[in-house]
């Protein structure tokens, strides 16, 4: 693997705020971000990526490449959970496999904005309708994992109210701001990214990376919770995402997307939800233990897929595409 491609990453200003917010907790710095701030931050940077998503799919156009993203995009959205599920119950129970399954079966909308600002850093171009195959990973996972706790729990079938879990897992927050602003986007076109490029284009990377230092702060303090998590989760948080950036790439190579798309795609693949599945399964399965869940997702993958993944996934499309 070229060196060069995780130096590059890595010299990226947004990811070295991110080792600055994990520095200043292992060296107990009183740095903190106010409460209200990142929440408003990460609103901020899903309305940016999904207005300029619909604003870049107008252009494209719904072409059968487009169609093929987002059929293979649903359905690796139900199908890692299910394997992810059979390979974490050789070592925990249903409950804790389920909500895991389902946050590694769900994206991490952060980790594809930082994979998009490593293709423009590169200068690789890549299509705004990836946008639309984020918002549409976002949500079935959690439905996958609440099917399979109902199969496989010994004590019957649980209670659970349906409509209250799909208005969860289709209308939490970033979900709908998410899909909400790719509307938005399409239905207004270049003449609204005209109106608004100074507000979701020019600050677009100041608020990345004040908000990636933010998740520098949270990632370190959840470091020590991997102690209850042990060796298999561990590995299993590094090597999962791997695996499923590998599936993405032969996806995207048989579907014929170019470079920067493909990478995008096995982002996706291979990130796992620390925000809207951890919410959803506190609700509905609260019998699982959440410093598994987000610890695994937050404290592991999601580094490890900004200052590895990223530039691992982009030589692996090199040698594939090669």
């Amino acid at each position: 693997m070229d060196a060069s491609l995780i130096i590059s990453n890595i010299l990226n200003p947004p990811v070295l705020f991110f080792f600055l917010g994990m520095t200043a907790v292992f060296v107990k710095s009183d740095l903190e971000i106010p409460a209200p701030v990142p929440k408003l931050f990460s609103l901020y940077l899903l309305l940016a990526i999904g207005f300029k998503g619909g604003v870049e799919l107008v252009k494209s156009g719904i072409t059968q490449e487009v169609v093929l993203t987002m059929i293979a995009a649903t359905l690796m959205a139900c199908f890692v959970p299910i394997y992810s599920f059979f390979i974490l119950k050789l070592k925990l129970d249903t409950y804790d496999a389920a909500a895991i399954a389902a946050t590694y079966g769900s994206i991490s909308a952060v980790t594809f904005i930082t994979a998009g600002a490593f293709l423009s850093e590169l200068g690789i171009q890549y299509d705004g309708y990836m946008v639309a195959a984020l918002a549409l990973m976002e949500s079935p996972a959690i439905i996958v994992g609440l099917i399979l706790v109902n199969i496989f729990t010994t004590d019957g079938k649980r209670d659970l109210s349906w409509p209250e879990v799909l208005q969860e897992a289709f209308l939490n927050s970033s979900v709908f701001l998410l899909v909400g602003s790719l509307l938005i986007g399409v239905l207004t076109g270049e003449r609204g990214w005209h109106v608004l490029e100074p507000f979701t284009q020019g600050l677009f990377y100041g608020v990345l990376t004040f908000f990636l230092l933010d998740m520098g702060l949270i990632a370190a303090k959840r470091i020590k919770e991997l102690q209850k998590t042990g060796f298999f989760l561990i590995s299993f948080a590094i090597l999962i995402p791997i695996l499923n950036a590998g599936i993405g790439l032969l996806i995207a190579k048989v579907i014929g997307m170019h470079q920067g798309d493909s990478l995008l795609f096995a982002v996706l693949c291979a990130s796992a939800s620390y925000i809207a599945v951890p919410a959803a399964m506190r609700m509905t399965v609260p019998e699982a233990n959440p410093s598994l869940y987000v610890s695994t997702a937050l404290a592991v993958t999601f580094p490890f897929n900004i200052i590895v993944g990223i530039p691992l996934y982009l030589y692996g499309i090199n040698l594939f595409w090669r």
